[in-house]
This record gives C-alpha cells, sequence and structure tokens, in this order.
C-alpha cells in the first residue's frame, strides 16, 4: 500500500497572517495540492495562533468535506483541553499528539512514552472514542517506542529531524538506520508508522519501503520548493519521491 502524502499548510497561513488580510487563502492552496495529488492535509493550531488559527480548522475541515471527501485532514496539536476540544468539535480522521515547549521556534522532541503515559491516555481516550484515529509524535528510539502501545495511541509519527539533517552527511546511514530499527519495533509493538519533519524530495528515498509507515506529513519543504517551480510541481515531485514508479498524479 503507497504511503500517503499529507501536505501541511501552517506555512500558507504564516504567509497571509504576515499581512493581515486572507491571501493567500488556505483553501485555495488546499485545492492546488490536491489537484496535484495529497491525499492528506495538515495543520497544526499552536494556541498562539502564529499560523494557522483556531477558527481556520472547521474552515479547512468543512472544505475537505465538501470539495475532496476523500482527501484526510490530520490535525497536530498539544494536550491543551482547549486545542482537544477543537479537534472533538471538528473530528479529523487524524489526530496527532506533539509535545510543545515554551519558545521552540517549531516541533523539536517526541513525548516520552513512559513518563507522558497518563497524558497520553487522558488525551487519546476521548478523540478514540470519537472516531478520530490517534498518532503520536515519537523521537527515533529503537529501545523506546514499543511503550507507546500502552498510550492509547493507533500510530506514532516518527519525528525525522535529526535524519533529514544528516542526509548527504557521514552521519545519513547512521540516522537512517535508527528511523529503520525504530519503525521495526514500532510495526512489532502493533503500531502503524507516520513519519515528519525536513522531509524533502531528495531524503524521502532513504523512507521508500519503511515498515509500517502509511503516511508523511511535509509543509516546509514542500512551500520552500513551491518558491522555485509552483504548487502543483512540488507536490508531484515529493509523491514521486515517495512513491517511486507508482502512476503520476493526474
Amino acid at each position: 500500500m503507497p504511503a500517503t502524502l499529507s501536505v501541511n499548510v501552517n506555512k500558507y497561513a504564516l504567509l497571509r497572517n504576515s499581512r493581515g488580510r486572507n491571501v493567500p487563502d488556505l483553501c485555495w492552496a488546499i485545492d492546488l495540492c490536491v489537484e496535484a495529488g495529497a491525499r492528506g492535509i495538515t495543520v497544526h493550531p499552536r494556541l498562539d495562533q502564529r499560523h494557522v488559527r483556531l477558527d481556520d480548522v472547521p474552515v479547512v475541515a468543512r472544505h475537505l468535506r465538501e470539495r475532496h471527501p476523500g482527501v484526510e485532514l490530520n490535525i497536530e496539536c498539544e494536550d491543551h483541553p482547549t486545542l482537544i476540544e477543537l479537534v472533538l468539535a471538528v473530528r479529523p480522521a487524524q489526530c496527532t499528539l506533539v509535545p510543545v515547549r515554551p519558545g521552540e521556534v517549531t516541533s523539536d522532541h517526541g513525548w516520552d512514552p513512559i513518563a507522558d503515559r497518563e497524558r497520553l491516555l487522558a488525551a487519546s481516550r476521548p478523540l478514540r472514542d470519537a472516531g478520530v484515529r490517534v498518532s503520536c509524535f515519537a523521537d527515533c528510539a529503537p529501545d523506546a517506542v514499543a511503550a507507546f502501545a500502552e498510550t492509547g495511541t493507533d500510530r506514532v509519527e516518527l519525528y525525522t529531524g535529526p535524519y533529514a539533517w544528516a542526509w548527504e552527511t557521514p552521519e545519513q546511514a547512521v540516522r537512517t538506520a535508527e528511523v529503520w530499527d525504530t519503525a521495526t519495533a514500532a510495526v512489532a509493538a502493533g503500531l502503524a508508522v507516520n513519519a515528519g519533519h525536513d522531509l524533502d524530495r531528495h531524503n524521502l528515498a532513504g523512507l521508500v519501503g519503511l515498515p509500517g509507515l502509511l503516511e508523511v506529513s511535509i509543509g516546509h519543504a514542500q512551500i520552500v520548493r513551491a518558491l522555485e517551480v509552483g504548487t502543483h510541481q512540488s507536490v508531484r515531485e515529493l509523491l514521486a519521491a515517495l512513491n517511486p514508479g507508482a502512476a503520476p498524479a493526474p
């Protein structure tokens, strides 16, 4: 089964917010990504609302339901009650729980599945009861990932920042093995696998055939490449890198 590409549209929202109007429109950006072949859309609302705002989320969800019913919505968020309530109101296909450290520029670490077990259970229980698939952001740590099976999550999203930064450096082989060993351990524990953070059309090559991989979430690299070649081409390049040999998107 080919892995799904979920395009994170946060950076489109960041650009919009810098001007104070509705350009670019998130629904327009989503239409372009879906037309290019993306089968998932990711948003990551934060309480400081620095990119995707809280009131964007129901708009995006409604747009996908009405215009692109086969495209999954993935909402990334911390386990704050306000955000969990928002997810429950919207009921996306998936909620990816991501830990947040005050002052961080972007997500830069996974949960500790042992220390954070009760928090994750408390957040995942109502989500799963509402029919929302739960994924937890996880560091690439082969010896630790199996513990996520006790947190109520359905999947783990492997934090691929260190892997991506090591691409084409002497560390590449070590970091790649770390990702593969973690994915293998996750599957053995009964967990499905997502991946995300700093993935691009180049380093996706190291994840082709990754055990249990069902979805990758990509935002920053997609919009950076879109500045050169446009949104359609940037998405199609990611799809080709993720699933080489597959039929190109229409």
